[in-house]
């Protein structure tokens, strides 16, 4: 393995963090600060294996895991390995990191909490199937502490206490659960599944509020905004499900080519990517096209949404800058490696990882940030 560095560009500091996946418990994608003028890359870390798990990124590190089951702990300012952490199967989704700990999904059918500095093993919570989704960290809502949600691929969803992993609820499904639980309005945990279901749980204690069926199954994380929760599903949909009355809203289609992108949102559209080469813009509302933009390949990775603009990756192996309003390109950065793991950002650093098992830092290029 290698990391290759080159200096930090001067410019604003930003303190937002990424500490889990889509950026927080809403899995809205969304940054609130303006997007970065164009990007270069500052480090590398080249494992060689192949990557598809979105990154967390905190103010001192940048946490990422391979399809070859090994965690890395990297130096979020110059990519030097800290520590890694193997597990016995593929780590296909981001982990979460809260209270000294980070934690980790495994397709071995663990969820592991490593403790931060050291990458200690401080306890571990055994599925009956892998764990493909990324876990959410959110406030114990009876009192002090943080509770951790996590779906597995044995159709259940947990809910453990995240400072010794016992569980304080779990809910059943009939089928995959693919991606991550998203918190609405700080008491509803909300989810899709391969059982074409939207799941509306009380976050106190896992009871059913509703299930709103859809035409197909949910093979990716929802994004929610207030009260509404949006999706992509296997019959080459996108769907708004109103949470509140436990109904669908909306059906957006266009080709007959699937969305396996996790959406993004701003406070009007949504954005997703899709097989057919495309990041797609829809108006929350309505559900009606606001516009399209085109890429040289099909676009699996998810989108990050900032205030006035928005930037996703594609498996043709560019990152993409677009204006938020109009799809307009604000511009470019081509990496030469296929982007299939979804983009991340915290404190002025985007992290992306490609097939080849590249992990690129960009930040503000120097010409930028001195602007």
């Amino acid at each position: 393995m290698e990391s290759e560095t080159v200096e930090s560009p001067p410019g604003k500091v930003s303190t937002t963090s990424w500490s889990m996946t889509r950026g927080g418990p809403h899995l809205s994608g969304h940054i609130a600060e303006p997007i970065p003028g164009p990007m270069e890359i500052v480090w590398t870390y080249t494992e060689g294996k192949m990557i598809t798990a979105e990154a967390v990124v905190t103010e001192h590190h940048v946490f990422v895991g391979t399809e070859y089951g090994e965690f890395l702990c990297l130096d979020r300012e110059t990519g030097e390995e800290l520590w890694k952490f193997t597990s016995e199967d593929a780590i296909t989704a981001a982990p979460a990191v809260s209270g000294g700990l980070v934690f980790l999904p495994s397709n071995d059918g663990n969820l592991y909490a490593l403790n931060v500095e050291t990458g200690e093993v401080a306890w571990q919570f055994g599925a009956e199937d892998k764990i493909s989704a990324a876990p959410i960290v959110t406030p114990n809502p009876n009192g002090e502490g943080e509770w951790v949600l996590v779906n597995g691929y044995d159709g259940i969803t947990r809910c453990l206490n995240s400072t010794d992993g016992t569980k304080i609820w779990s809910y059943e499904t009939e089928d995959f659960i693919n991606g991550s639980p998203a918190v609405v309005d700080g008491k509803w945990v909300v989810f899709g599944g391969c059982d074409a279901q939207l799941h509306v749980v009380n976050l106190e204690d896992g009871s059913l509020q509703h299930k709103i069926p859809n035409d197909s199954q949910i093979v990716n994380s929802i994004a929610t905004h207030k009260h509404m929760a949006y999706s992509g599903n296997y019959a080459n949909q996108v769907v708004a499900f109103d949470v509140e009355l436990g109904m669908i809203a909306w059906v957006y289609e266009d080709k007959n080519l699937p969305f396996f992108s996790s959406p993004g949102v701003s406070d009007k559209l949504l954005f997703i990517g899709s097989r057919d080469k495309h990041l797609h813009a829809i108006d929350q509302e309505t559900g009606e096209a606001a516009w399209k933009f085109p890429t040289g390949a099909r676009i699996e990775s998810s989108p990050i949404v900032f205030d006035d603009g928005v930037i996703a990756g594609s498996s043709d192996g560019r990152v993409y800058a677009l204006n938020l309003d109009s799809g307009e390109e604000i511009w470019r950065l081509d990496l030469g490696e296929g982007l299939i793991a979804s983009p991340s950002y915290g404190y002025g650093t985007l992290i992306i990882s490609g097939e080849d098992g590249t992990v690129f830092a960009l930040r503000e290029s120097v010409e930028t940030a001195v602007q």
